[in-house]
């Protein structure tokens, strides 16, 4: 295909937001026409994100729709490749966008305009990170996210959102200043930084364990993992609902992407020894976390905290380097996208309405609220991970993958399936059954069309693919495969070394 479509991809929502900058008018038609091109600007590269799967080739691992331009010349090059596995984050990124900017319409009154420039560029950085096939470009994508994500908790969050946004933003520099670091060293150490060349070339064993080690500091803290997580709940309960939706949908699968594509695939030796310290962090994440979501009063915190959760069940699945638990981790992160977006949006909904995300001000919406109860109850649900949801899939196939590994981690890691049952059963009891003892309540009404339609379509997703499944595992399996294949091929190749 001679159309740079992963340019027009990453680049069309940036395009967007410079139209939306260029129309000066503050009248409230020209805040509609701003809405309209962002609306018609997220559903388009939605739509070009389609096609790009429908024309991607499922037989093949190599990296497919590569654009390569010189950029700094004689050292980086803009280079762009998409393989089974990133092109599955492409959709979920260009899915997820336009029902934010859906919701903003309710939600958002104030520099709306500014709002959505924000999400555009986000989006732009965002499709970036999961398009680019050397370090440089990659490191650029994946730390400016940083800064429309800061903006949108500090100038449209909550009463702390300052606190939050700063502490949000110390948290992540800190982890991506060692990052910057690690990719100078392997670019001083191989010559390049190109991600092809780096698969192919096997990184001396004596340095892996310290490029590792940087990786593993940005990496952790943004997907995030314990102890570095205590960021997240802050963040989550400032952000406004379309900062929490794309914050849980996508920005915290950058991280797992990152451990799947770098961690795995240029550290091989380094992930082996390090997987007793993955395996860990991740077991008291989920147990530590959930029972922590618990005690919980505040919606958007108890969902935050059963993020930090479900991302332990991911980096388990990981770092179990089997396929089983390779794939249920990729799948538990779409998954996951789907069904957080729709929780905090969920969260919105009736935030919106009595502006308390307290569960004590809630109790008996099931009465006032019915299609808003079915939709809370399905994603609940799929939280919990039920069979015939997309919830379901991602979890068994990482405790399949797990009981390979380490039976030990396998059963304290179902425990969180435990917890996860008790925690989103008993928000869903105490919001929605029992008797109305708020008045305000009284007032609420219950979801419009266009909320109907961007939960509907998250509802959708999170049964088809719990009930079929099969188009993912299709997109992802060889990828995973050839992963599985350099990586025991390499790990291989260093012990024999060692050896000798």
């Amino acid at each position: 295909m001679n159309f740079p479509i992963l340019s027009a991809v990453t680049f069309l929502p940036l395009i967007g937001s410079i139209f939306i900058l260029l129309i000066r008018d503050s009248s409230e038609k020209a805040i509609n026409n701003t809405k309209y091109v962002a609306i018609f600007t997220s559903f388009a590269n939605f739509f070009l994100a389609i096609f790009l799967w429908f024309c991607f080739d499922t037989s093949t691992a190599d990296f497919q729709f590569i654009e390569n331009k010189q950029w700094v010349r004689g050292y980086f090059n803009f280079r762009f490749g998409i393989d089974g596995i990133s092109i599955l984050f492409i959709l979920l990124t260009t899915f997820i966008t336009p029902l934010c900017i859906l919701s903003v319409i309710n939600s958002v009154k104030e520099r709306v305009k500014e709002f959505l420039i924000a999400l555009l560029v986000m989006e732009t950085l965002m499709i970036g990170v999961f398009c680019s096939l050397d370090l440089v470009l990659f490191y650029l994508f994946f730390e400016g996210g940083l800064i429309p994500m800061f903006l949108i908790i500090g100038i449209w969050g909550g009463p702390r959102r300052v606190y939050s946004a700063f502490k949000f933003f110390l948290f992540t520099l800190l982890g991506s200043v060692l990052l910057l670091i690690a990719v100078i060293s392997i670019y001083w150490i191989t010559g390049t930084t190109d991600i092809t060349q780096l698969l192919e070339i096997k990184i001396p064993k004596e340095y892996q364990y310290l490029l590792w080690l940087a990786f593993f500091s940005s990496f952790a803290v943004k997907l995030p993992m314990w102890p570095v997580h205590t960021w997240l709940p802050d963040a989550h309960v400032e952000a406004p609902t379309a900062g929490s939706v794309i914050l849980a949908a996508i920005l915290l699968k950058m991280a797992g992407y990152g451990f799947i594509r770098f961690s795995i695939g240029l550290f091989p030796v380094a992930s082996d020894f390090f997987t007793p310290l993955i395996f860990l962090l991740s077991i008291i994440a989920i147990v530590y976390t959930s029972l922590v979501a618990l005690m919980q009063e505040d919606i958007k915190k108890l969902i935050a905290y059963s993020s930090v959760a479900h991302m332990g069940f991911v980096t388990v699945g990981i770092f179990t380097l089997t396929k089983q638990g390779l794939e249920g981790s990729i799948i538990q992160m779409i998954s996951h996208g789907l069904i957080s977006a729709a929780l905090f949006l969920c969260v919105g909904v009736v935030y919106d309405r009595i502006h308390s995300r307290m569960i004590s001000s809630y109790g008996g919406l099931a009465h006032i609220t019915p299609k808003y109860a079915v939709m809370f109850m399905i994603f609940t649900l799929a939280a919990v991970g039920l069979p015939g949801t997309s919830g379901f899939v991602g979890e068994i196939l990482i405790l399949m993958g797990a009981f390979q590994k380490n039976i030990l981690v396998a059963v304290l890691a179902s425990s969180g399936v435990i917890f996860s049952a008790a925690y989103m059963l008993w928000l869903y009891k105490r919001v929605f059954f029992g008797k109305i003892n708020n008045n305000e309540l009284k007032k609420i009404y219950d979801l419009n069309k266009t909320e109907i339609f961007i939960l509907s379509s998250l509802a959708f997703l999170t049964l088809f693919f719990g009930f079929y499944p099969d188009p993912l595992f299709r997109t992802i399996d060889i990828s995973v495969s050839e992963l599985i294949k350099n990586y025991e091929m390499n790990l291989a190749f260093y012990l024999t070394e060692a050896a000798k």
